[in-house]
Protein backbone atom coordinates (compact mmCIF):
# COMPACT_ATOMS: atom_id res chain seq x y z
CA UNK A 1 0.00 0.00 0.00
CA UNK A 2 1.50 3.29 -1.06
CA UNK A 3 1.58 6.05 1.66
CA UNK A 4 1.89 9.69 1.22
CA UNK A 5 2.53 12.40 3.70
CA UNK A 6 0.72 15.79 2.40
CA UNK A 7 1.90 18.44 4.39
CA UNK A 8 1.26 22.21 4.79
CA UNK A 9 4.54 24.23 6.05
CA UNK A 10 2.02 26.83 6.81
CA UNK A 11 -0.05 25.02 9.36
CA UNK A 12 -0.33 26.43 12.83
CA UNK A 13 1.96 29.47 11.80
CA UNK A 14 4.74 26.67 11.03
CA UNK A 15 3.90 24.34 13.81
CA UNK A 16 3.68 21.54 11.10
CA UNK A 17 7.20 21.99 9.33
CA UNK A 18 8.86 21.78 12.93
CA UNK A 19 7.03 18.62 13.87
CA UNK A 20 7.58 16.93 10.92
CA UNK A 21 10.90 17.67 10.88
CA UNK A 22 11.27 15.29 13.51
CA UNK A 23 8.56 13.47 12.73
CA UNK A 24 10.04 12.13 9.51
CA UNK A 25 13.25 10.75 11.55
CA UNK A 26 11.26 8.25 13.05
CA UNK A 27 9.21 6.50 9.94
CA UNK A 28 10.33 3.15 9.25
CA UNK A 29 8.28 2.55 6.35
CA UNK A 30 8.50 3.16 2.67
CA UNK A 31 6.33 6.87 1.99
CA UNK A 32 6.20 10.12 -0.09
CA UNK A 33 5.98 13.41 0.55
CA UNK A 34 4.42 15.95 -1.22
CA UNK A 35 3.84 20.03 -0.03
CA UNK A 36 0.63 22.00 -0.41
CA UNK A 37 2.03 25.53 -1.30
CA UNK A 38 -0.90 27.26 -1.67
CA UNK A 39 -4.65 27.10 -0.76
CA UNK A 40 -6.38 24.65 -2.97
CA UNK A 41 -2.68 22.76 -3.34
CA UNK A 42 -3.85 19.95 -1.24
CA UNK A 43 -7.45 19.27 -3.34
CA UNK A 44 -5.54 19.04 -6.42
CA UNK A 45 -2.57 16.87 -5.58
CA UNK A 46 -5.10 13.91 -4.04
CA UNK A 47 -7.27 13.94 -6.47
CA UNK A 48 -4.46 12.92 -9.00
CA UNK A 49 -4.05 10.02 -7.05
CA UNK A 50 -7.66 8.95 -7.78
CA UNK A 51 -6.11 6.71 -10.60
CA UNK A 52 -4.11 4.73 -8.47
CA UNK A 53 -3.56 1.09 -9.54
CA UNK A 54 -3.10 0.50 -5.43
CA UNK A 55 -4.78 1.38 -2.14
CA UNK A 56 -3.34 4.52 -1.21
CA UNK A 57 -2.84 5.78 2.55
CA UNK A 58 -2.69 9.78 2.07
CA UNK A 59 -1.99 11.24 5.75
CA UNK A 60 -2.56 14.90 6.28
CA UNK A 61 -0.27 16.54 7.91
CA UNK A 62 -1.50 20.06 9.25
CA UNK A 63 -4.45 21.00 11.19
CA UNK A 64 -8.29 21.38 10.21
CA UNK A 65 -7.86 23.03 6.33
CA UNK A 66 -5.79 20.66 5.22
CA UNK A 67 -7.24 17.77 6.41
CA UNK A 68 -10.67 19.76 4.73
CA UNK A 69 -8.88 19.88 1.59
CA UNK A 70 -7.36 16.66 1.65
CA UNK A 71 -10.61 15.13 2.13
CA UNK A 72 -11.98 16.90 -0.59
CA UNK A 73 -9.42 15.48 -2.92
CA UNK A 74 -10.04 12.16 -1.62
CA UNK A 75 -13.94 12.00 -2.21
CA UNK A 76 -15.40 9.75 -3.81
CA UNK A 77 -12.47 7.68 -3.86
CA UNK A 78 -13.11 4.17 -2.13
CA UNK A 79 -9.43 2.92 -2.79
CA UNK A 80 -7.75 6.25 -0.88
CA UNK A 81 -7.64 5.81 3.24
CA UNK A 82 -7.16 9.42 4.54
CA UNK A 83 -5.21 9.35 8.33
CA UNK A 84 -4.05 12.27 9.69
CA UNK A 85 -1.37 13.46 11.65
CA UNK A 86 -2.49 16.50 13.86
CA UNK A 87 -0.21 19.80 13.55
CA UNK A 88 -2.77 22.74 13.00
CA UNK A 89 -3.81 25.22 15.78
CA UNK A 90 -7.50 24.35 16.24
CA UNK A 91 -7.07 20.20 15.57
CA UNK A 92 -10.52 19.29 15.75
CA UNK A 93 -10.55 16.58 13.14
CA UNK A 94 -8.28 14.50 15.51
CA UNK A 95 -11.17 15.01 17.96
CA UNK A 96 -13.53 13.74 15.90
CA UNK A 97 -11.90 10.75 14.09
CA UNK A 98 -8.83 8.96 14.49
CA UNK A 99 -5.46 10.27 14.38
CA UNK A 100 -2.29 8.89 14.44
CA UNK A 101 -0.36 9.73 17.60
CA UNK A 102 3.11 8.51 16.04
CA UNK A 103 4.86 6.67 13.34
CA UNK A 104 5.03 3.54 14.98
CA UNK A 105 0.56 3.38 15.11
CA UNK A 106 1.40 4.15 11.16
CA UNK A 107 3.14 1.07 10.79
CA UNK A 108 0.67 -1.29 12.72
CA UNK A 109 -2.09 0.38 10.40
CA UNK A 110 -0.12 -0.45 7.50
CA UNK A 111 -0.26 -4.48 8.40
CA UNK A 112 -4.42 -4.30 7.96
CA UNK A 113 -5.11 -1.37 6.30
CA UNK A 114 -9.26 -0.90 6.76
CA UNK A 115 -11.43 2.41 5.69
CA UNK A 116 -14.52 3.20 6.73
CA UNK A 117 -16.78 5.56 4.92
CA UNK A 118 -17.34 8.65 6.46
CA UNK A 119 -19.86 11.52 5.98
CA UNK A 120 -18.88 14.52 3.60
CA UNK A 121 -20.74 18.05 4.11
CA UNK A 122 -21.39 20.62 1.23
CA UNK A 123 -23.20 23.70 0.22
CA UNK A 124 -22.90 25.84 -3.03
CA UNK A 125 -24.16 29.13 -3.99
CA UNK A 126 -21.47 30.48 -6.67
CA UNK A 127 -18.90 27.90 -5.55
CA UNK A 128 -18.85 24.43 -4.15
CA UNK A 129 -17.66 24.00 -0.80
CA UNK A 130 -17.60 20.97 1.37
CA UNK A 131 -16.84 20.64 4.90
CA UNK A 132 -15.33 17.94 7.11
CA UNK A 133 -16.46 18.70 10.63
CA UNK A 134 -18.87 21.84 10.80
CA UNK A 135 -19.52 24.92 8.73
CA UNK A 136 -20.91 28.08 10.72
CA UNK A 137 -22.32 31.54 9.96
CA UNK A 138 -22.20 34.23 11.75
CA UNK A 139 -20.45 35.10 15.31
CA UNK A 140 -17.81 32.46 14.83
CA UNK A 141 -17.21 32.79 11.24
CA UNK A 142 -16.66 36.34 11.83
CA UNK A 143 -13.96 35.83 14.92
CA UNK A 144 -12.51 33.11 12.53
CA UNK A 145 -12.11 35.28 9.20
CA UNK A 146 -10.52 37.93 10.84
CA UNK A 147 -8.19 35.92 13.56
CA UNK A 148 -6.51 34.39 10.30
CA UNK A 149 -6.10 38.25 8.22
CA UNK A 150 -4.61 39.31 11.48
CA UNK A 151 -0.87 40.63 11.40
CA UNK A 152 -1.47 40.25 15.56
CA UNK A 153 -1.84 37.05 15.79
CA UNK A 154 1.48 35.94 13.63
CA UNK A 155 3.10 38.12 16.12
CA UNK A 156 1.66 36.70 18.96
CA UNK A 157 2.19 32.76 17.58
CA UNK A 158 5.82 34.06 17.46
CA UNK A 159 5.89 34.82 20.98
CA UNK A 160 3.78 31.72 22.10
CA UNK A 161 1.19 33.75 22.46
CA UNK A 162 -0.92 32.69 19.84
CA UNK A 163 -4.13 32.02 21.83
CA UNK A 164 -4.78 35.51 23.01
CA UNK A 165 -5.29 36.65 19.89
CA UNK A 166 -8.73 34.46 19.73
CA UNK A 167 -9.56 35.88 22.97
CA UNK A 168 -9.05 39.37 21.63
CA UNK A 169 -11.02 38.59 18.86
CA UNK A 170 -13.60 37.45 20.85
CA UNK A 171 -14.00 40.84 22.87
CA UNK A 172 -14.43 42.63 19.62
CA UNK A 173 -17.03 41.03 18.34
CA UNK A 174 -19.07 40.78 21.89
CA UNK A 175 -18.94 44.82 21.48
CA UNK A 176 -19.30 45.01 17.43
CA UNK A 177 -21.21 41.81 16.08
CA UNK A 178 -24.19 42.86 14.62
CA UNK A 179 -27.33 40.09 15.17
CA UNK A 180 -28.76 39.04 11.80
CA UNK A 181 -31.91 36.88 11.30
CA UNK A 182 -31.70 33.14 9.92
CA UNK A 183 -34.87 31.31 7.75
CA UNK A 184 -34.66 27.52 8.05
CA UNK A 185 -36.21 25.57 5.46
CA UNK A 186 -36.40 21.75 5.76
CA UNK A 187 -39.01 18.74 5.03
CA UNK A 188 -41.79 21.42 3.48
CA UNK A 189 -41.51 23.84 7.08
CA UNK A 190 -40.20 26.92 7.30
CA UNK A 191 -38.52 28.74 10.68
CA UNK A 192 -37.53 31.81 11.23
CA UNK A 193 -34.75 32.74 14.03
CA UNK A 194 -34.49 36.34 14.82
CA UNK A 195 -31.40 38.19 16.81
CA UNK A 196 -29.52 35.30 16.13
CA UNK A 197 -25.72 35.22 16.96
CA UNK A 198 -24.42 32.07 14.91
CA UNK A 199 -25.63 28.81 12.87
CA UNK A 200 -23.50 25.74 12.89
CA UNK A 201 -24.11 22.66 10.86
CA UNK A 202 -22.10 19.90 12.38
CA UNK A 203 -20.84 16.29 11.22
CA UNK A 204 -19.20 15.65 14.29
CA UNK A 205 -19.12 17.19 17.54
CA UNK A 206 -16.47 19.64 17.83
CA UNK A 207 -15.51 23.24 16.54
CA UNK A 208 -13.31 26.01 17.47
CA UNK A 209 -10.80 23.73 19.21
CA UNK A 210 -12.55 21.70 21.22
CA UNK A 211 -15.60 23.11 21.94
CA UNK A 212 -18.44 20.52 22.28
CA UNK A 213 -20.97 22.40 19.76
CA UNK A 214 -23.11 19.07 18.71
CA UNK A 215 -22.50 16.13 21.20
CA UNK A 216 -24.53 14.18 19.35
CA UNK A 217 -23.44 14.37 15.71
CA UNK A 218 -22.29 10.76 14.66
CA UNK A 219 -19.88 11.40 11.46
CA UNK A 220 -20.99 8.21 9.24
CA UNK A 221 -24.99 8.09 9.96
CA UNK A 222 -26.04 10.47 7.09
CA UNK A 223 -27.31 12.85 8.97
CA UNK A 224 -25.98 16.94 9.84
CA UNK A 225 -27.00 18.87 12.96
CA UNK A 226 -27.82 22.49 12.83
CA UNK A 227 -27.30 24.76 15.92
CA UNK A 228 -29.01 27.96 16.13
CA UNK A 229 -28.07 30.55 18.98
CA UNK A 230 -29.91 33.82 19.23
CA UNK A 231 -31.79 35.74 21.40
CA UNK A 232 -28.69 36.08 24.04
CA UNK A 233 -27.53 38.95 25.50
CA UNK A 234 -23.69 39.42 25.48
CA UNK A 235 -23.17 38.42 28.39
CA UNK A 236 -25.12 35.38 28.28
CA UNK A 237 -23.93 34.45 25.29
CA UNK A 238 -20.25 34.47 27.12
CA UNK A 239 -21.88 32.25 29.75
CA UNK A 240 -23.14 29.64 27.14
CA UNK A 241 -19.84 29.94 25.19
CA UNK A 242 -18.30 28.27 28.62
CA UNK A 243 -20.74 25.43 28.58
CA UNK A 244 -19.86 24.40 25.33
CA UNK A 245 -16.70 22.49 26.24
CA UNK A 246 -19.09 19.79 28.06
CA UNK A 247 -21.55 20.05 25.51
CA UNK A 248 -24.22 21.54 28.29
CA UNK A 249 -25.37 24.46 26.20
CA UNK A 250 -27.67 22.84 25.05
CA UNK A 251 -29.68 23.55 27.95
CA UNK A 252 -30.50 26.69 27.55
CA UNK A 253 -33.48 28.03 25.58
CA UNK A 254 -31.94 30.37 23.30
CA UNK A 255 -29.73 27.34 21.95
CA UNK A 256 -31.78 25.42 19.26
CA UNK A 257 -30.78 22.31 17.41
CA UNK A 258 -31.95 20.82 14.20
CA UNK A 259 -31.49 17.18 12.38
CA UNK A 260 -31.66 16.20 8.80
CA UNK A 261 -30.12 15.44 6.06
CA UNK A 262 -30.15 18.97 4.46
CA UNK A 263 -31.03 22.38 5.48
CA UNK A 264 -32.07 25.55 3.36
CA UNK A 265 -30.46 28.42 5.35
CA UNK A 266 -30.97 32.62 4.38
CA UNK A 267 -29.67 35.57 5.71
CA UNK A 268 -31.68 38.92 5.87
CA UNK A 269 -28.28 40.20 5.54
CA UNK A 270 -24.78 39.43 3.98
CA UNK A 271 -22.65 37.40 7.14
CA UNK A 272 -19.35 35.48 7.14
CA UNK A 273 -19.48 32.19 7.02
CA UNK A 274 -16.91 29.33 7.47
CA UNK A 275 -15.97 25.66 6.41
CA UNK A 276 -13.70 23.87 8.90
CA UNK A 277 -12.87 27.27 10.15
CA UNK A 278 -11.48 28.74 7.06
CA UNK A 279 -13.54 31.46 6.00
CA UNK A 280 -15.34 30.96 2.83
CA UNK A 281 -16.64 34.22 1.90
CA UNK A 282 -20.28 35.52 3.23
CA UNK A 283 -23.75 34.29 2.66
CA UNK A 284 -25.90 36.25 -0.22
CA UNK A 285 -28.73 38.12 0.70
CA UNK A 286 -32.03 36.93 1.04
CA UNK A 287 -31.33 33.92 -1.01
CA UNK A 288 -31.33 30.35 0.12
CA UNK A 289 -28.35 27.92 0.19
CA UNK A 290 -28.56 24.27 1.09
CA UNK A 291 -26.74 22.56 2.99
CA UNK A 292 -26.24 18.62 2.96
CA UNK A 293 -24.83 15.56 3.00
CA UNK A 294 -22.39 14.86 -0.18
CA UNK A 295 -22.90 11.76 -2.18
CA UNK A 296 -18.98 11.63 -2.51
CA UNK A 297 -18.25 10.08 0.71
CA UNK A 298 -14.46 9.27 2.10
CA UNK A 299 -12.62 6.63 3.53
CA UNK A 300 -10.99 7.40 7.06
CA UNK A 301 -8.43 4.99 9.03
CA UNK A 302 -10.80 2.44 10.81
CA UNK A 303 -9.44 2.06 14.01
Amino acid sequence: MRTIFVINPAAGNGIAMKKWLKFKETIRFPFELAVSRYSGHAVEIVKGLHDSSEPVLVIGFGGDGTLREVIAGAAGAPQLIVGSVPAGSGNDFSRGFHSFADAGEIAAFLQNPIGKRQDLGQFADDDGHYFVSSSGIGFDADISVKVNRSVLKRLLNKLGLGKLVYLIYVISALLTFRLFTLTVEQDGKTLQFDRVWFATVSNQPYFGGGMKISPHSITDDGILELTVVNRLSRLKLLLVFGTVFSGKHLQFKEVHQLKGTDFLLATDRPVYRHVDGDGAGRTPEKRSIRYSVSLDGWQSVNK
